[in-house]
């Protein structure tokens, strides 16, 4: 339940804190003293957009903060299942900065709107005028079947499945069109990777060729030079070498007469056996050096090949052609074993079709076996709200699964004797509306752990008797929810544990909006006001003393 609601800076609210009864809370006061804002306020931890011209002070941040008792409620899962800290006393916290920004906290913890909206959904319910026209949404009239027939486990269950076999049917589609469209390109594709697996690529051939090609093509050139190098290292008359062995041989003769010269003698001992090695390698390489016209063709007709094949895919090098290969293997793969892949794929949507149906006709019969409990609940207690005639008939087709299940549910209705129900919007006034919603939240509250329920001004277009026995019926519900109602009527705010009166303020240089919990006497006097007018006769004081009375000694 809601202990204690703080609001700071919001609309024509400066401060305002209070601490609602767990039972049942009447608020009233005058027409725009700010009853609405206060909802406004509490819609904003409900999740609600925000609006930083609902700012009384543009200049400071507004804040709206509440705690809740969540004890004996079964919610721990959800706070761990989003990561939030859990306590018994839940604080939630909405801040809106003077540029708009909007910040909202779980127990001191950051969450988005998404989060938030999970978590308070489970905290408040909120019943306004918008309720009124939801009622004649079939998807909405389909939440109140399920939370009649506590329908959420099985719910869970089958949007489980619904995900499950949503994913499997997408697969299956896809690979569908996928292999549509691989078997109409099937011939070109098979066409292009034989014709790259017959050429039997090498990762680095191209540079290898390439390299032995030039090697051929300037193979005379490239022998005369290495056997000119050979000669003038070691086989001319007046080569390197012999010019170096005479340097040692000079140097073995000095080095002889003194030690100071024999690391030059052994570095021109070294040069020479470096030079005679390199001599002797050229000479080997400029043998192996052969012309070859046969060879010059063949690969000049390999590389040909090599580099239509990289024109042809927009490529410049063996290895893209390789991984172009590798590509176009997958899917003429893909397309042989396709046949194979697609049933596996088939074969999995429908078991999920199956599994599917077999938990929406769960939920469906689930439903089925409620809608006459709803019909005859709900006629039982319009009987009681003055309207006898009135009934409630439910409408429940199938059709394809969607998130909520197969079912479509309809409510038609009909206030009066020997009118055919219809759909809700045509048949139904504004009191006959707000007798229809009090009945159906009144049902629901006895099937739903909400903590807290609000009402704003659930009882238009009611009066007299039909207002006390809607009083009743709150108070009913208090004895397990905690109820805050906005009303008009004196019959209802009569019935509350805790009266609170909302009134404008102008003794300042700004009119504000405040709130006050009234005691027994301030009580007699509003409801006394509420019936006669701003000046109540004896009479009717005692009149609202009595219906004070039997409630509140506080």
């Amino acid at each position: 339940m809601l202990s204690h609601l703080l609001i700071k800076n919001y609309a024509l609210i400066e401060h305002l804190e209070m601490d609602p009864d767990k039972s049942l809370n009447t608020i009233t006061g005058e027409t725009g003293a700010g009853k609405s804002i206060m909802l406004g306020a509490i819609g904003l931890l409900m999740g609600n957009r925000a609006d930083s011209k609902a700012l009384f002070n543009p200049d400071e941040k507004c804040v709206i903060e509440g705690f809740f008792d969540v004890s004996g409620y079964v919610i721990e899962h959800l706070f761990e299942e989003e990561d939030l800290d859990y306590d018994v006393t839940c604080v939630v916290r909405r801040e809106i900065s003077p540029s708009g920004k909007s910040r909202a906290f779980v127990n001191d913890t950051p969450v988005n709107l998404e989060i938030l909206r999970r978590v308070t959904s489970q905290l408040m319910d909120i019943h306004s005028q918008h309720d009124s026209i939801l009622l004649g949404s079939n998807e909405y009239q389909l939440q109140i079947v399920d939370t009649y027939a506590q329908n959420e486990p099985l719910l869970r269950q089958y949007r489980t499945d619904y995900r499950t076999y949503r994913l499997k049917q997408e697969a299956y589609e896809h690979l569908l069109n996928e292999t549509a469209m691989m078997k109409k390109e099937f011939d070109y594709n098979n066409f292009l990777y034989e014709e790259l697996q017959k050429l039997e690529l090498q990762a680095d051939e191209q540079e290898l060729l390439e390299q032995e090609l030039t090697i051929l093509e300037n193979a005379e050139d490239i022998k005369e030079r290495l056997q000119l190098s050979a000669d003038y290292l070691d086989n001319a008359e007046q080569s390197v070498v012999v010019y170096l062995k005479n340097v040692v041989n000079n140097l073995n003769y000095v080095s002889r007469l003194t030690d100071r010269f024999s690391q030059i003698r052994d570095r021109a001992q070294s040069s020479l056996i470096e030079l005679r090695d390199l001599a002797n390698e050229i000479s080997t390489e400029e043998d192996h050096i052969e012309t070859n016209d046969s060879r010059v063709e063949t690969i000049r007709e390999r590389l040909n090949l090599v580099y239509q094949l990289q024109t042809k895919h927009a490529v410049k090098t063996v290895s893209e052609l390789l991984s172009i290969q590798a590509d176009l293997g997958k899917k003429v793969s893909k397309i042989l074993n396709s046949d194979e892949e697609l049933a596996v794929a088939k074969s999995e949507n429908e078991a999920a079709l199956q599994q599917l149906m077999t938990s929406a006709n769960a939920l469906s019969v689930s439903r089925r076996e409620v809608n006459p409990q709803i019909e005859k609940h709900v006629g039982s207690l319009l009987a009681d709200l003055g309207m006898p005639n009135a009934s409630l008939k439910i409408n429940m087709e199938t059709g394809k699964p969607t998130n909520n299940g197969i079912d479509t549910i309809s409510f038609l209705f009909s206030a009066n004797k020997g009118v055919k129900p219809q759909q809700l919007k045509n048949v139904a006034s504004g009191g006959e509306f707000s007798r229809l919603m009090m009945t159906i939240k009144y049902i629901l509250a006895s099937k739903r752990s909400l903590p807290t329920i609000i009402f704003d001004e659930i009882d238009t277009g009611v009066s007299g008797e039909i207002a006390i026995k809607m009083g009743n019926m709150m108070r009913d519900m208090a004895h397990s929810h905690q109820i805050i109602a906005i009303t008009h009527l004196h019959q209802i705010a009569a019935q509350g544990k805790a009266h609170y009166f909302v009134y404008k303020d102008n003794s300042g240089n700004r009119t504000v909006s405040r709130v006050k919990k009234l005691n027994f006497n301030e009580r007699v006097q509003e409801i006394a006001q509420m019936i006669g007018g701003n000046n109540p006769s004896p009479s009717v004081l005692k009149n609202a003393k009595e219906l004070l009375s039997p409630k509140a000694s506080s």
